[in-house]
């Protein structure tokens, strides 16, 4: 029996440094078929040289700004009956997607599954202890972040995808929009990540994070409230 197409959606803005790394673990997955999906945010370095020297890969040039716009782009054009996300500076273990979608074929009910992500330091990269524990650095943990996600695509047609009004966070916010909607989730107790921490991570050097992170959660608030009122 054929195996269901995985779309892998790649952001990336000015990725040069990392991507092909990146790219090379998607393609070093022992599950197929998938595609692979890069969503370029008007990059000026070596991005859009290094993604086309990827045959497997679609480069699609981002139509707006942003991270949730561009993930946005990516489902749009996926073909896949699963979406999973891969930054350009992150890496996958080879059975990542293979763990995942095989779990989720023999779990129909579940929508979406993440997985344990362990952490790394770039080689010349001083740990920021002013931002981070190095805690971090110690084993791994559980992570809904997209990185660790495969989802069914028709999920979000059902509770929609990032919302743009995050510049970090969008993912934080997308996770707690499913939790609200009682959407099924299966937690894979497994490495299958790897996260790169360097000196440009979106997460580390973009004003107002915690801000960000606020909002989200009182948003979800305020959903949760509206549901009670609605019962």
């Amino acid at each position: 029996m054929s195996q269901p197409l995985v779309s892998v959606i790649v952001a990336v803005k000015n990725g040069a440094r990392f991507l092909a790394q990146a790219l090379d673990s998607i393609l070093a997955q022992d599950y197929r078929p998938l595609e692979i999906i890069i969503v370029d945010g008007q990059s000026t370095d070596d991005t859009a040289r290094i993604a086309h020297s990827y045959p497997e890969a679609r480069f699609l040039p981002q139509a707006t700004l942003g991270v949730a716009n561009a993930y946005n782009q990516g489902i749009a054009a996926a073909l896949g009956e699963f979406v999973a996300f891969l930054s350009h500076d992150d890496l996958w273990l080879p059975e990542k997607l293979r763990s995942q979608v095989d779990y989720m074929q023999a779990h129909p009910e579940i929508d979406y599954t993440v997985t344990r992500a362990e952490f790394f330091v770039e080689p010349g990269f001083a740990f920021p202890s002013h931002l981070l524990r190095e805690e971090l650095l110690e084993g791994s943990r559980v992570m809904r972040i997209m990185e660790t996600l495969v989802a069914r695509r028709e999920l979000f047609d059902q509770i929609g995808g990032l919302d743009p009004q995050f510049a970090t966070g969008e993912d934080v916010d997308w996770y707690a929009r499913a939790q609200d909607a009682a959407v099924p989730l299966a937690v894979l107790d497994e490495v299958l990540l790897r996260k790169r921490i360097h000196d440009a991570n979106t997460s580390l050097t973009t004003p107002g994070n915690m801000g960000y992170l606020l909002k989200a959660l009182q948003l979800s608030v305020a959903r949760k409230r509206r549901q009670r009122e609605a019962a």
